[in-house]
């Protein structure tokens, strides 16, 4: 009995070990894709994350639309006081300037301020008065 435990306990592991876990050198007459792993006859795909958005880009999935407050949050997202956070607020509510514009009374007013500076204090305004939503 214990020649036979001595025996599997050699053999085993020479086993084991006799199994490479290298794949064979690819040679002249087999391409170098040969080498990767396949699935039946077809190459194994791997698929990778889907980019991160950028910095100030409204990321939405493609079925389901964003409302008008993730968007100003969105905005917000953009060093405040900066041209870039303007045109997000601009991308939002297009600019319509007129010479005498009343003081705005919601978010959608501010687009008839002419001055760049008074309408983007106009937007932070109202937009930092949304309470966060979950993103």
């Amino acid at each position: 009995m214990r020649h036979i435990i001595l025996a599997l306990a050699l053999f085993c592991p020479a086993a084991a070990l006799a199994q490479g876990t290298t794949p064979p050198p690819a040679s002249a007459d087999k391409p170098a894709a040969a080498s990767q792993p396949m699935v039946g006859d077809k190459p194994l795909v791997q698929v990778g994350k889907k980019s991160a958005a950028k910095k100030g880009e409204k990321a939405a999935a493609p079925g389901k639309p964003q409302s008008v407050a993730q968007k100003l949050q969105a905005c917000q997202d953009i060093d405040d006081a900066t041209k870039e956070r303007l045109i997000c607020y601009d991308d939002i509510f297009k600019p319509q300037p007129k010479p005498k514009a009343a003081p705005a009374k919601g978010v959608n007013e501010c687009r008839f301020v002419k001055e760049e500076d008074e309408r983007l204090t106009c937007y932070n305004g109202f937009a930092d008065k949304i309470p966060r939503l979950p993103r």
